[in-house]
Formats: structure tokens, sequence, C-alpha cells
């Protein structure tokens, strides 16, 4: 069995049976890239219990692109709510023992679902399992989700993920808690899925870790999105929701109101930076929030301070170093190799662990 990093079990426990499993796959405007996603699934060594898709109001011909697949699985359709609505859709209307995430644009190593099947035989009191996953950005695969197998916590997940998102997202959870926890909510356009961690953590489930790169994560340059400043905007409501959690503990509440103040600041930063780049209007007001704003580092309050004193300076230094372009260097250099230190943004969702550090100088 392929290594499982998971908190230590609270009793001993028998095996459990393989349970059962629904893949669920939220589609909207990928007609072009959904069957290779679907062939996958049906390829795995561990066959699924069924697979559902919800087509979330899309304009292009995504009835065509699984027509082919006949009764292998099913299509649902709804008007266009964004991801969350539509996992949610698929997960209310699957039978399997445990929903498990597929993205439209992405695929299943053939033995994703036999591993995630014996890990939860193996831990049947995990609620919540992932495995690594490779990062690919043109058809290069250019890093790993895990650097190492320590970044997934295993110590107090509770407050570990009100910090940050540990849990890569393409999950499989257990049906039934999912949906006690609330599933995916609707209103979250690229957290739905820490969100999601946060309730069935928060309630007492626990989170495991298959330790092998069994999902293939595919970027394209023109899908990816640098609005660092909105990001980290919804983090901080995301965030904010969780403090009218009935299940936090007082000292959670504490590092709750930490984790807001940080992402606040990091959203601030953001905005800044992208004032300054550019001389949008505003930028002077910006900075000096950023300058005067409770928990900046110093260094980050010293830049916003010289900002402030020399905007062109700061902005010539900026546009030398924009940031999104180091992402891209693997695949420009040809490197098929995986890089473990660092990540790749997220195009629809906030998986792996997130980022709050500034790219101010």
């Amino acid at each position: 069995m392929t290594a499982l990093v998971a908190p230590l079990p609270v009793r001993r426990m028998a095996p459990a049976a393989v349970p059962t499993f629904s893949v669920i796959v939220a589609a909207f405007q990928a007609a072009e890239t959904i069957g290779e996603a679907l062939e996958s699934a049906l390829a795995q060594t561990l066959p699924p219990h069924e697979i559902i898709i919800c087509d979330d109001g899309s304009t292009d011909d995504i009835g065509g692109a699984v027509a082919r697949f006949g009764e292998r699985v099913r299509l649902l359709r709804q008007e266009h709510r964004g991801p969350g609505a539509a996992k949610q859709t698929a997960s209310e209307a699957a039978s399997g023992e445990f929903v498990v995430v597929l993205d439209a644009d992405d695929t299943f190593h053939p033995r994703r679902l036999e591993a995630l099947g014996e890990a939860a035989a193996a831990r049947p009191d995990l609620d919540l399992l992932t495995t690594d996953a490779l990062y690919e950005v043109d058809g290069i695969v250019v890093q790993c989700c895990y650097g190492s197998p320590s970044e997934f916590v295993t110590k107090d997940q509770r407050r570990a993920i009100l910090e940050r998102n540990f849990i890569f997202g393409a999950a499989a959870i257990r049906r039934v808690r999912l949906l006690d926890a609330g599933g995916f909510n609707a209103s979250l356009g690229r957290l739905d899925d820490w969100d999601c961690w946060i309730r069935l953590l928060l309630a007492g489930s626990f989170a495991g870790l298959v330790n092998e790169p069994l999902y293939r994560y595919r970027v394209r340059r023109g899908s990816l999105s640098f609005d660092r400043a909105a990001d980290l905007r919804q983090e901080v409501r995301m965030l904010e929701r969780a403090r009218t959690n009935p299940h936090l503990l007082p000292d959670e509440r504490s590092l709750l109101g930490h984790s807001i103040r940080a992402a606040r600041n990091s959203a601030l930063s953001a905005e800044a930076e992208e004032a300054v780049r550019h001389a949008l209007p505003g930028r002077r007001r910006l900075l000096a929030s950023l300058a005067a704003a409770r928990g900046i580092p110093a260094r980050r309050r010293l830049v916003a301070i010289s900002a402030l004193v020399a905007p062109r300076l700061a902005a010539g230094r900026l546009r030398r170093r924009e940031p999104h372009d180091r992402l891209f260097e693997p695949a420009i250099r040809q490197e098929q190799v995986v890089n473990h230190c660092g990540r790749v943004r997220d195009r629809t969702s906030s998986s792996g662990s997130r980022s709050s550090s500034s790219s101010l100088p």
C-alpha cells in the first residue's frame, strides 16, 4: 500500500471494506477537455461507482463532448452558479460512500481510486482523503503539490486549517459527513474547497494524504489568473464567515482572527503593489494604509514608506520583476522536472497551501 500521511488514530480499529467512490465533475466551458478527464476516470484499476458531471451553465457543446460515453456517465445541468454550486449539485445526486472531485481540465492516474480505497479501508476514521498531484503548465510538469510529506499537517488539523489550506482540493470526501457539514458553498468562486475543509475538520473529521502524485493538475497560460488582490480579498471573506462556526474553540477563534488580519494585510499589500506598478489613482492612500496597518512586517512597512517618497522608482522596480513570470520559468526552459520549491497559482480554487507573502520588493 502507498504511504499514508495522517493523524494517529485515537483508538485501535479493524480495517474496513473498500468504500464506493462517486466521481463528481464540475464543468463550465469544458467541452474541449472533459473527454480526457472522463477517460481517466473510466480507466481506473478500481472502477468508480458512478461518474456524475454537473454542467454549470456552459454555452459550448458539453453534451456532445460526453455523448460518446453513453450510460457510463451521468450529465446534470444547471444555470451558471460557480464551481462550488456544481460540485454540490453532483454531490447531492451521488450515491457512493465517498465523492471524489475531478476537475474537467484534469486527469486521474489509473491507480488513484485504488490507492484512495486502500487508505479508506485501512483508516475508516478518515473522512477526507487526498493524494499528491503533479502541476502541469502547457503540457509540461513543473512541480508537485507537496514538496515533502511534512507539508501535509497531521497534528492539530483543526488549528492548521484555519491558517492555511494544506489539503489538495481534488479530494475524496465521505459523502454523509460532507452533506452534514453543509457541502460546498455556492457563494465562493475560488475557495469553496478550503471553506468546506474548515467546516469538516471543525466538526470532528480527520484528513489523510496518500503520498503519491496520482492526479495531474493542468493549467494553460491563458487560463491563469494573477489578480492576487482579488484572491486575497475573497480569502478574507471566507475566513470571516468561519467566525460564525459553532464548533470554534476560544483559542481557535483567536487564531482565526490572526489569519484574517494576515490575509487582509496581504490583500492590501497586493492592491498597493498593483497600484504602484501601473500608477493607478489612490496609490498613495493604499501605501499609507499599508504603512500604518497592524501586523505588517517591518521590511514591508519600510518599502511602503519608500514607495510613498519615491513612487516612480518603486514602480520601475516592480515592472522589472513581474511576479508571475517566475511561474513559467520551468516551462519556458522546457525542463520537465518536478520543482518542489513553490506552487503554481490555482486557476479556479485554492488548492494546496496559500501564500500570503507580498511581491513588493
